[in-house]
Parts: C-alpha cells; sequence; structure tokens
C-alpha cells in the first residue's frame, strides 16, 4: 500500500483520507487541538449549536452521501424564511432569487425605490452582448439590474456565503449561474425566467450539528486503520526521488488540505510556482457569537434569522452581517429546552478585522447590542461561546477559475502531490467534499504499483 500523508484535519482532508482508507497506509496531520477546521460546536448554556458551517446544499450530492454514507441522520431546516434589514426595519427576504438578482420587479417592491424597481422591470429591453471575461459580480449585476440589488441583495447573500463583497469577488466563480446566462448574452431576467418548483429541500444539516461530520469521519478512519494525529502542526515540506518527506516523515504521496496562506508557505519551496499563486488568494476572517438567552425574549419570533446588507449596518451603526434564530432554524437545536434559546451572530467581512482582535468581553458586548437592535427587543444573554475563523474565507478574485487551473497544473507537475480545500473550486462542504475526492484519485495514480514506505 502507498503511504499518503494528508495535511489538514478539516473536511477536504479527512475526505481526502476517507477516499484514500482501506487501500492505502493514510496519515492526517492536523495542526489545531482537534479535526474539523471550521465546522465545531459548543455548548451555550447547556445547548449545543453549530460555531462553524451548519449547513449544506442538499442539492448537490457530494456532501450528504458522505453523511449518508456513514449513517448520520440529514435534517433539514425546519425554515428558510429569512429577513432583510433596512434602514427602518425588517423586510422579508424576496423568495427565488439567484444570489440576491430578483427574477421578476414585483418580488423587490416595497424594499427598493421606485426607480429602482423600475430599472429592473426595464431590464429586458437593455441589450447586452455575450460576456467574454470573467468581470466581478457588482459590475454585471448593476449594469443588468443597477447598483441597488446589489448593495440591498447581492451584498448580505453574497457575504452571508463568502464574507466578501462584490465589487471585488468573481462572477464566474461564485455565482456560477449568473456567469452561464451572462456568457451568451440579452436579458437575465428573461434567461432566468420564473423560479421552478420546489425540487425537495435545498439544503440539509445533521441531527447533533454539522460539526458532528468531521469527527465521526475521524472516528471511522482510525477504525479503518488510517492515523489521525490533532496538535500535530506540519513546518516542512521536501521532495525526494521517490516521494515526499513531511517534517522529515516520509511518503510516497502528499494531500494538502490546508488554508491558503498555509499551503503557500509550504510549497514555497519544492513547488515555488503553485505557492506564488495561493499567496495571492486573498483570505476573510469572521467571527461567530452564539448567545444563549431566555427563550421568552424570542418568543413570537418567526424566522430562520436576519441578514444585514452593508449599507444599512453602515447606516445604523451594526457591526453584525447577519443572526440566525438557531432554534427556529434546526429542529434538534430547539427541542433542547424550553427555557432557554440560542442566537448566532455573525460578524466580519474581507478587510475587517475590528471583530477579530477585541476580546471576547467586547463581542459579547457588539453582538448583543446588534441582536437586540435587529429584532427590536432587548436581549439578556445567560451564557455565550465565541469563535474566531482566522483566514477561513478564500476570496474568490476576478479570474480565480484561471487560477486554481495554473495551481493544479503546479502540483500536478510536482508529482505524487495534490491540493484541496476551499480555496479552489467552492467553499461549502459538497464542493470541498468533491475537491477532496479528486485530489485522493489523482495523487495514488502517479504512485507506481508495489510502491509503499517511501
Amino acid at each position: 500500500m502507498a503511504r499518503v500523508i494528508v495535511v489538514g484535519g478539516g473536511i477536504s482532508g479527512l475526505a481526502a483520507a476517507w477516499e484514500l482508507s482501506g487501500d492505502h497506509d493514510v496519515e492526517v496531520l492536523e495542526a489545531a487541538p482537534a479535526v474539523g477546521g471550521v465546522l465545531q460546536r459548543a455548548d451555550v448554556g447547556g445547548l449545543t449549536v453549530d460555531l462553524g458551517a451548519e449547513s449544506m446544499l442538499a442539492r448537490r450530492p457530494e456532501g450528504v452521501d458522505l453523511a449518508t454514507d456513514l449513517g448520520l441522520d440529514l435534517v433539514h431546516p425546519a425554515t428558510t424564511s429569512a429577513r432583510l434589514a433596512t434602514e427602518d426595519g425588517l423586510r422579508p427576504l424576496p423568495a427565488g432569487t439567484v444570489m440576491g438578482v430578483p427574477r421578476d420587479a414585483r418580488s423587490v417592491e416595497g424594499l427598493l425605490a421606485a426607480a429602482d424597481v423600475a430599472r429592473v422591470r426595464d431590464e429586458p429591453t437593455r441589450p447586452a452582448a455575450p460576456l467574454e471575461h470573467d468581470v466581478a459580480v457588482a459590475e454585471y449585476v448593476a449594469g443588468r439590474v443597477g447598483p441597488a440589488v446589489v448593495d440591498r441583495l447581492v451584498e448580505p447573500l453574497l457575504g452571508g456565503v463568502y464574507a466578501g463583497h462584490a465589487a471585488t469577488l468573481s462572477l464566474r466563480a461564485t455565482v456560477p449561474a449568473l456567469w452561464a446566462h451572462a456568457r451568451r448574452g440579452g436579458s437575465l431576467l428573461e434567461q432566468l425566467g420564473p423560479a421552478p418548483a420546489a425540487g425537495g429541500p435545498v439544503f440539509a444539516g445533521l441531527d447533533g450539528g454539522l460539526a458532528t461530520l468531521p469527527q465521526v469521519l475521524a472516528d471511522r478512519l482510525r477504525a479503518r486503520g488510517a492515523a489521525v494525529r490533532p496538535g500535530t502542526a506540519v513546518r516542512r515540506l521536501e521532495r525526494t526521488p521517490d516521494g515526499w518527506r513531511v517534517d522529515g516523515a516520509p511518503a510516497d504521496a502528499v494531500v494538502l488540505a490546508v488554508p491558503a496562506p498555509v499551503a503557500a508557505r509550504l510549497l514555497a519551496g519544492p513547488v515555488p510556482a503553485a505557492a506564488a499563486e495561493l499567496a495571492a488568494v486573498e483570505t476573510a476572517s469572521m467571527v461567530i457569537a452564539a448567545l444563549a438567552v431566555p427563550a421568552a425574549e424570542l418568543a413570537g419570533l418567526d424566522g430562520s434569522g436576519v441578514l444585514v446588507p452593508p449599507v444599512v449596518a453602515a447606516a445604523r451603526g451594526l457591526r453584525a452581517k447577519a443572526l440566525t434564530l438557531s432554534g427556529n432554524k434546526w429542529g434538534w437545536v430547539g427541542a433542547q429546552s424550553r427555557d432557554l434559546a440560542v442566537l448566532r451572530v455573525s460578524l466580519g467581512r474581507a478587510g475587517e478585522d475590528e471583530a477579530l482582535r477585541a476580546d471576547d468581553a467586547d463581542v459579547l458586548r457588539w453582538a448583543t447590542a446588534d441582536a437586540s437592535a435587529l429584532l427590536g427587543r432587548d436581549l439578556h444573554p445567560v451564557d455565550h461561546a465565541v469563535a474566531r475563523w482566522v483566514d477561513g474565507l478564500p476570496q474568490y478574485a476576478v479570474g480565480h477559475v484561471d487560477r486554481v487551473a495554473r495551481l493544479r497544473a503546479a502540483v500536478a507537475a510536482a508529482g505524487r502531490l495534490a491540493v484541496c480545500g476551499s480555496v479552489l473550486d467552492g467553499v461549502g462542504v459538497p464542493a470541498c467534499v468533491a475537491a477532496a475526492r479528486r485530489a485522493a484519485r489523482e495523487v495514488v495514480a502517479e504512485v507506481p504499483a508495489g510502491a509503499g514506505g517511501a
């Protein structure tokens, strides 16, 4: 069996190891004290809640298939009816948009000014040549349906996924559905058409939290004979004539499943071309504050939570970019207590590090004040947990898809090496699992039969 070292114990590294285990000698090295990466959970007031990603796309199969293969119980949000913060209160988030782009002007009446609604309504009358090159999301969307759609709808949704800004994120990489329409030219709204009929839940989670997935994966990997070693930081990667050395330990092949800045540092010596591509990827950090409050303080509130457009946050002096009413959204959270309820407040986007640098007391104060202001009631947390995800979300700048192609080519040329993770093809669990499986297949395909224990 080939000896493969996987550097990184987040969902990407563990999924790659799972693909390799059984047929190969696999070792997973994770710098943090626990595996899981940004899939973590905490007890807040005796209630368990995810502190990182809490759901995955159910209509893309890789994530749900992996969970099903592991025998985990899939659950779906009890409600996906979110609200949008405005300068004077909350409004329902229009349904059926494509990353905030409405399919029909009627859906944004009462949310946008009359002139902005008219701009959306008139979109089919404005010709558009096919788009030949990648552009920023804001450039294309504002050109078709106006800047108000970007500011009020696209920004909060795009920020919720990437913690970035529409003015810098790639249309091709972040909203491929819009990119496909842009490539054809013509009216965007006519191509989008009416919302398709419901085809099952869009999102899925796990009973007990999405953080269950990496924990169970690690346990199953050990049961298969793989070594999973948290608290083991990798500092040096070296190419040898017949494989690699990872901090001096030999390997027939290596899979890198770490954030872009870490991968860039490790590849700077052996694969400088790949390191340069990774080093050019900017990242965003964010902070999640989970607050346990008396259930009575959230009584009567429906919906899954609130999204906060940056223009509204600036006007109202808010730091939060979103809040989730966890007990409303997930039945398994709401069922844990009748007396307490949990809400999560997200702070921080690309280029913003105030919350990241602040201590927990300030984060708690800001999160409580913003949640109280958004929900229109005073909240009094009895317990809290704060998670800081440093460099947690890569920013897919214009040209990102081409950058990834160059990165993969440089890595493949080095031989017996592959990369995976959220820096490549998507930040969600399904995309990460897909990239991990691809990396696992590619890396062992290069190991000659009979190799082992390099």
